[in-house]
């Protein structure tokens, strides 16, 4: 399977409704920027990042699969995933200017390429090549009902339509102040029930001190997880803040690398562990975190920047996954969407990383490379 060509692609795909907004972030697309893969024989692999759709900044990242990375792939063996992950990784010029942000991002569409060619290849869903059918099912939490850019009302009626469609989890985002969360906290609860996992989402917005102001405020909610509670890189705030509350921290969709989040581990500073293959280097990388915090009893909760399309092969298949995030904002833009039914992700039946988009999708939200 030798690769003979490297293609980026980027889409602009709408959110639900107009925009969406968390303490941080303000979208009315996300963003798909992607890289094809071509090997002999005319098979294809898809692979793809997600951003915020920010059309200058997606097209360095298309720029860097293009110019920097694909050369590096031509001529190689695309099944040798193993070694050309380094090759890119660690090639002298590209880790001068990276290790992470936007080349970590170049490499993740690859890497998930990589991984969509091998197993068309051997004709299986990625689920299967990663070592089969772990669980039954897989639960997924709905985020796509929690935005602060919601109305209390729109909020309290996703969050009951939810329950009724059947997810057994929602998140919520917070971040605003103290008062409207918790009014807004209290209220959900109150109409969910207690027997739905609620969690909530800060996005790095608070400091410290708010933190545990919210912490304690809110400790008779059965909070499943508070997550990205303080700044992204904060490793000694989080571990602090861990040691001062009862609710699980959880974190990692801002981490680029093992190594981040090993200092993460080793501070105590996280109890639910959530990588993203679009964030990291892809699946390659994102297998070696899930086995450390399985061997460390730490649970994951893939971020689903890719928007569960390949989170929900991983999430199949590795014993340390235990709940998924849904967000269908992209999800038909896919041969093979990730759907929920009753509250559970689909088990994929295609051969591949369910990455290959439809020709609709590219010709209705497709954008130049630049």
């Amino acid at each position: 399977m030798r690769i003979e060509s490297v293609t980026p692609f980027i889409l602009h795909v709408p959110v639900t409704g107009a925009t969406i907004a968390d303490s941080t972030h303000t979208v009315s697309h996300w963003g798909v920027v992607g890289a094809r893969v071509d090997v002999e024989g005319g098979l294809s692999g898809y692979g793809y990042t997600g951003t915020h759709a920010h059309l200058a900044s997606d097209q360095l990242i298309a720029r860097c699969i293009a110019t920097c990375m694909a050369p590096l792939l031509i001529g190689e063996d695309a099944r040798d995933i193993a070694a050309l992950w380094p090759r890119i990784a660690r090639h002298p010029a590209l880790q001068w200017v990276g290790r992470a942000g936007l080349t970590t991002l170049a490499h993740a569409a690859i890497d998930v390429a990589l991984w969509d060619l091998s197993a068309k290849a051997a004709q299986q869903p990625l689920w299967k090549l990663l070592g089969g059918q772990m669980r039954e099912r897989v639960r997924a939490y709905n985020t796509d009902i929690g935005w602060l850019s919601l109305s209390d009302e729109a909020l309290l009626r996703g969050a009951a339509g939810a329950v009724d469609q059947g997810f057994t989890g929602i998140k919520i985002k917070v971040g605003s102040s103290l008062e409207r969360d918790l009014k807004r906290l209290n209220a959900v609860r109150k109409a969910i029930g207690g027997e739905v996992t609620l969690a909530v989402d800060g996005n790095g917005k608070w400091d410290l001190p708010t933190c545990k102001r919210f912490c304690h405020a809110a400790r008779d909610l059965d909070l499943y997880w508070f997550e990205e509670p303080l700044w992204y890189d904060d490793v000694k705030g989080h571990a602090q803040l861990a040691r001062a509350t009862s609710i699980p921290i959880a974190l990692g969709e801002q981490l680029y690398t093992t190594d981040a989040f090993a200092e993460f581990f080793a501070q105590h500073a996280v109890h639910w562990v959530q990588p993203d293959v679009t964030r990291m280097a892809g699946i390659t990388e994102v297998l070696r975190v899930c086995e450390m915090a399985h061997a460390l009893h730490l649970p994951v909760a893939p971020h689903a920047g890719d928007m569960s399309q390949v989170h929900v092969q991983l999430a199949y298949s590795q014993a340390a996954i235990a709940v998924l995030e849904y967000i269908p904002w992209i999800k038909d833009c896919f041969i093979e969407p990730a759907d929920v039914v009753d509250g559970w992700f689909k088990l994929p039946q295609q051969p591949g990383a369910g990455t290959t988009p439809t020709p609709a999708a590219l010709r209705q939200f497709g954008k130049a490379i630049g």
